[in-house]
């Protein structure tokens, strides 16, 4: 099995992305981050490229993704609706990659697979919207076919909602799944669909996790 690639450390077109980074460190003394890891092999660094995804309960969830992966640039996968908004100008300086979430054509699946065999962190949200409840609600199967034809982990995190602005930040990060270690690199509908229940249920795993052992 080929290595996979790296990502460029420096990169002109990354600046964006870097200085927003930077510039809003102080946000991280701000959240106190309690980081959780549910083994060894979770805590171990993410390397090369790789899906992460999250539940999604609030606006300030991708910034609580990158305060849990500091040491990786994240790029976000952004449905229409926001990108078409004025943030959307900054989000694209920052190399976000534009989504219909309703109907995801094959041009946007063509440029995750790229960048992730390039060695980019993607971050994104399965259920592809804001969770009313506890971000744990049926996820798309989009992630797994993008990990598949890429041949990327996909590692799952789960963001503890907070009650108050000033409640620490609590993250748990769970071991990473390689869906063709489980089913090959030629899956079948079934097995993507059973592919997708795995990562729901590692989800609402990680979520019961920090009650287990964190009381």
């Amino acid at each position: 099995m080929s290595k996979p690639n790296k990502a460029r450390v420096f990169s002109l077109k990354n600046f964006p992305h870097d200085f927003v980074w930077i510039t809003g460190a102080p946000v991280v003394l701000w959240h106190r981050p309690k980081m959780i890891y549910t083994s060894d092999k979770a805590k171990e660094k993410i390397r090369g490229g790789a899906l992460l995804i999250a539940n999604h309960t609030g606006v300030s969830d991708p910034v609580y993704m990158m305060i849990g992966v500091p040491y990786r640039r994240h790029f976000f996968v952004v449905s229409e609706e926001v990108m078409d908004k004025p943030v959307g100008r900054l989000l694209r300086a920052m190399r976000c990659i534009r989504i219909d979430r309703n109907n995801p054509n094959l041009a946007t699946f063509r440029e995750i697979v790229a960048r992730l065999k390039s060695g980019e962190l993607i971050s994104m949200f399965p259920e592809g919207r804001i969770s009313v409840e506890d971000g744990t609600s049926e996820f798309k199967s989009g992630m797994v076919l993008m990990a598949v034809r890429s041949g990327v982990p996909i590692v799952p995190m789960y963001i503890k909602p907070k009650t108050k602005p000033t409640e620490r930040l609590t993250i748990v990060l769970g071991e990473r799944v390689s869906v063709t270690e489980l089913y090959g690199e030629h899956p079948t509908f079934a097995q993507i669909d059973a592919a997708t229940k795995l990562l729901y249920e590692r989800e609402t795993e990680l979520s019961g996790f920090i009650d287990k052992n964190y009381k």
